[in-house]
């Protein structure tokens, strides 16, 4: 589906930027593809694109800093460089786990706060099912 949007915007812009027909059919498409920018329907899609953005945004960076900060603190700390190397190589794996989680958390909240919204959906289920996958990694780990 994705790829399908992307090859219709693809072929407009291209059409928009390549057309010979000049500025008057430029306008021409501009005005129409304003009507349909501004529907109701693509504004409230828009807003949803925009919403998780701003939430994936929120959760990502904190879990990156937090990463760098243990991978420092691994190579700062005593022992060889062979023992250094081999702590830093470690807290960069956790780091990037970390940072995994914290945008699948982030995708999952998501996901569940739209599936709440629908009368009839299984939110609880699917927030259990979630935290049951994440329990099972940590242990497994």
């Amino acid at each position: 589906m994705k790829g399908k949007i992307g090859l219709i915007v693809g072929l407009g812009a291209g059409y928009v930027l390549g057309t010979r027909a000049g500025r008057e059919r430029y306008e021409q498409i501009r005005t129409q593809w304003q009507k349909v920018w501004d529907l109701d329907p693509v504004q409230e899609q828009v807003g949803k694109v925009q919403e998780f953005a701003r939430s994936q945004a929120a959760a990502v960076p904190g879990a990156v800093w937090n990463g760098a900060v243990k991978v420092v603190k691994s190579v700062s700390g005593s022992g060889t460089p062979g023992q250094k190397l081999d702590s830093a190589i470690d807290a960069t794996k956790d780091a990037a786990d970390d940072v995994a989680d914290a945008r699948e958390d982030s995708s999952d909240n998501k996901s569940s706060s739209d599936t709440a919204k629908k009368p009839g959906s299984g939110a609880a289920a699917s927030s259990s099912g979630s935290a049951g996958k994440g329990t099972a990694k940590k242990n497994g780990s």
